[in-house]
């Protein structure tokens, strides 16, 4: 590795860092800002806010946007080398533009790996923590409003439920169907099913059996409570979405696995949050080349237009993301065609940049 390699690297990763580290001190202070009446009403402890919130935070942050600001940074510096003449003088002593985007990709490459150990290994024991505390002095008490929730329990055993009350852990307008190939062989009605927290056990309140023969004949049970386990628990209502973030890769695949065995109706989410621990540290590559390209020649307008353009394309990036999370989420579209086509769409942008500046 030459000395043009190294001098480049440092550039990169320094401007990086130094303006990640800069936006996350005025972040902070924003945030303290607003919570800090929350801090006070709770009585939060100033080590659980500095070492539970706020250390957990920063990386959760600087995951969150490392990729924007790895764009922002090599549009930054390489728009003042090009400033000074110093890209011209690189390639007039015979270096060629593909060789003077090795060091560029060196940085990307290092800032992709350290992105991706982050948001699977790192991030989610430190949301972990974040999340608790957020609950705790933050938030206000969870509340399911979830209404017609469907769930399997078993092959061929749902239930339903019209609302749930996570509070009390009731759950209204219970029933309970059992198929054998494909036909009902019982239902069971009951006015709420509520969890038993002496015996652990779900009560069933009122109840209703409809039995269903093979040979035509059905038999209609009623009582006013009986006692049953079922393969879910009141935490599985009292969650909220964004619980996957404190789960590392096996553990989100477990979840989603087990959340498709139940039928719920997130799994969609799920998976795109799975596909994005991929997607987006390989963004930082594709908006690397394409900030290169955008940046390495001398404009009249300077770095002003430059980081303007920068900024432009990010946003529209990040919007394009979020447009096929919805897409995903509403309309059916497959979680990786999803997650993934943002990065396609703008790898063919980097890449004709690329053919127009190399030139």
């Amino acid at each position: 590795m030459k000395k043009l390699d190294l001098y480049i690297i440092k550039k990169f990763l320094g401007t990086f860092f130094y303006s990640l580290m800069l936006i996350i001190v005025i972040v902070v202070i924003f945030d303290v800002s607003e919570k800090i009446d929350d801090f006070l009403e709770k009585e939060a402890p100033i080590r659980a806010i500095v070492v539970d919130y706020y250390l957990n935070f920063v990386p959760y942050f600087a995951n969150l946007f490392s990729a924007l600001f790895t764009f922002i940074s090599v549009i930054f510096f390489t728009s003042k080398l090009a400033g000074n003449s110093e890209i011209i003088a690189i390639l007039s002593s015979g270096v060629s533009y593909r060789r003077l985007m090795f060091p560029y990709f060196v940085s990307a490459f290092i800032l992709t790996i350290f992105s991706f150990v982050l948001i699977n290994w790192i991030i989610p024991p430190a949301n972990q923590k974040r999340l608790e505390f957020e609950e705790k002095y933050i938030k206000v008490r969870y509340r399911n409003d979830d209404r017609n929730i469907h769930r399997q329990m078993l092959p061929g055993v749902f239930i339903y439920m019209e609302t749930y009350n996570n509070t009390y852990d009731i759950g209204y307008k219970f029933s309970m169907e059992k198929f054998e190939d494909g036909e009902l062989r019982s239902k069971l009605l009951s006015d709420y099913i509520q969890w038993d927290t002496t015996l652990n056990k779900w009560k069933i309140t009122n109840y209703k059996i409809r039995t269903l023969y093979p040979d035509g004949k059905e038999k209609i049970e009623t009582g006013k409570r009986i006692d049953t386990t079922l393969n879910i628990s009141p935490t599985d209502f009292s969650r909220r979405i964004n619980v996957v973030e404190a789960m590392n890769y096996k553990e989100l695949n477990e979840f989603i696995a087990q959340e498709k065995r139940v039928g719920s109706d997130n799994v969609t989410l799920w998976q795109i949050e799975k596909h994005k621990r991929f997607a987006y540290p390989f963004s930082t590559m594709i908006l690397t080349l394409i900030g290169v390209c955008i940046s390495s020649r001398k404009t009249r307008g300077g770095i002003g237009l430059n980081i303007g353009i920068g900024i432009f394309l990010a946003f529209s990036y990040i919007m394009f993301m979020q447009v096929s999370t919805v897409l995903a989420t509403n309309a059916s579209m497959n979680p990786i065609v999803a997650v993934w086509t943002p990065n396609l769409v703008y790898l063919i942008i980097g890449l004709f940049l690329y053919s127009k500046a190399s030139r």
